[in-house]
Formats: C-alpha cells, structure tokens, sequence
C-alpha cells in the first residue's frame, strides 16, 4: 500500500490495493490512520459487490442505515444508491436531490451523526459530476484570532426540513421522517480527539441560525464561515472515474458536487458508517429546544 497527494492538497490516493480483497490488520490500521490524518481517501480501479463494499467499510466503523429507506439497495440495507437512473418498470433506482449541488456535510440534521461515507462509482456521465471537498481544519487555521474567539463556545441550529426543501422529490417530510430529524445545535468547533486540531462544523444547506444570536446576526456569520471555508486554497476536486471509492470523514470535510446533462446515466453506490468519537472528531450534540 502507497500514499500519494492529489493536486497537492489535503487528500490522498491510496495505490496498490484491491479492496475486493481480505485486507490484514497492519493494512487496515494503516488506513484507519491515514483515513484520521487527511479526511479524504480515494482508490481506484476498484471492482466491488454491494456485500464487499460492506464488508471494507465495516472495518472503519458500524454501518449506519440512513433516514432515506427509499434509496436502499434490494440487496444490502447498508447501501444506498445516489442515481438518476430507473428500473426497467420507471422507478427511480435511487435518490438525486439537486441540495448535493451545494456544500454540504452528511447527517448534520442529526444528534449523533455517523461521520464516516464513502462512494463508489458505477456509471457516470462523459461531461459534470465532478466532486468537491472542503477542508474544515484549514478553514479553521486560517480564521482570523478576532473570528476564532467569536465562535469558540457557539452552537449552530439545523433543521432537516431546510436540507428536506433542496431534494429534486420536493415531497413534504413525512411525520414518522420528521420525528426521526428533530432540529438539533452543534457546536461551530471541535476537537479531533487524535491530534488535537481545532475544526470549524458547518453545513450550508441544514443550518438554520446560531443559538442565542437574532436571526440577523446568526445568518451573517453562518454565511461568512461557509464562504471563508469554501475558498478554493481548501478544496480538492474529485474528477470521477468508473471503479473510483472514495471515503471521507464528515467531521472533517464539507462536500458537493457540480450539474451533469440530466439525461446521462449516473449511479454510485454509498455507505455511511458511525465513527468513534475517540479517534474521529465527531461533534457533541444536543437536542435544540427553541427560545
């Protein structure tokens, strides 16, 4: 197994390994701390069953079964598929919400978060689709000191609903799905566990405003930390390839992908998986109450 930057940022190509394959505990240990260290790891050439996919990811953490169950494999509950394309009755074979055009972090709509994602790419269009993702860590180094003090202690407010507005379905959230996204607050920094680094948390598409701050003011800053952390000095842009696995760490990293013609073909399939807070920065969250 090597290790080699992509486009001299944050983000690693792992080189020489099948993940089709029994990977030994010196291997995956290996990964699990190169995984911790840069955030976003990327394998290609793969060639992967839905029970192999699984199976690799389980050695980074429990696999998670999202709030979306209309996006499940028929063959493997962990896995979802992210696609555009139906079966041959018509149906959608999977779920592609245009909010995957804007920054964003998975599962920051809930109290516990799973961190942990991967994609793997089954058909892809010749033109678009590529995939960005945004460092969090830098963004937070590069703060200014006046900035770091402002946002030290708080916590932003998300709401499933405003991520539910932006899916290409626009269906109204469900009782039994908005029992199960009650809004929540994370704090606007964190702590990886490992090195100690200080990180911003945010999401664009899911905050709603900050705890304690006017509607206003909230906004303001919200808006201010999502642009600062976006600049392009913190983002690697993934340019997908057939049999490409990509894993990130949500804690981390923010996410999102460019249009495609809508009538290409696309097709990933995707897993998410609950990180241990003792070795991944995984946010202390809380139920939000209201005012």
């Amino acid at each position: 197994m090597r290790l080699t930057p992509l486009q001299d940022t944050f983000a690693h190509e792992v080189l020489d390994l099948s993940l089709w394959k029994g990977l030994d505990e010196t291997t995956l240990n290996g990964l699990r701390t190169a995984w911790r260290r840069h955030g976003v790891l990327v394998f290609r050439r793969q060639s992967l069953s839905e029970t192999e996919l699984v199976r690799f990811f389980s050695h980074f953490g429990e696999s998670e079964i999202i709030v979306r169950t209309d996006w499940q494999s028929l063959n493997q509950d962990e896995v979802i598929h992210i696609s555009n394309m139906k079966d041959a009755s018509g149906r959608s074979i999977g779920g592609l919400g245009s909010g995957e055009l804007d920054w964003h972090s998975d599962q920051s709509y809930m109290t516990a978060p799973a961190t942990g994602a991967l994609l793997y790419m089954v058909e892809m269009p010749n033109e678009g689709g590529t995939t960005y993702w945004a460092n969090l860590q830098q963004a937070y180094d590069a703060l200014s000191e006046e900035t770091r003090s402002q946002i030290a202690h708080l916590e932003a407010i998300y709401d499933y609903t405003k991520r539910q507005s932006t899916y290409d379905d626009e269906a109204p959230l469900s009782p039994a799905l908005r029992e199960k996204t009650p809004p929540v607050l994370h704090p606007l920094v964190c702590v990886n566990p490992q090195t100690h680094r200080k990180s911003l948390y945010i999401d664009p598409t899911t905050m709603v405003g900050i705890s304690g701050a006017s509607t206003e003011e909230g906004a303001a800053l919200l808006a201010h930390l999502s642009t600062h952390a976006t600049q392009p000095c913190f983002v690697y842009p993934h340019h997908w390839q057939v049999g490409d696995v990509v894993m990130w760490d949500n804690g981390q990293v923010l996410h999102r992908r460019d249009r495609f013609h809508e009538t290409t073909p696309r097709w990933l399939k995707r897993l998410t998986c609950r990180l241990s807070p003792e070795h991944h920065l995984v946010p202390a969250s809380r139920p939000y109450i209201g005012t």
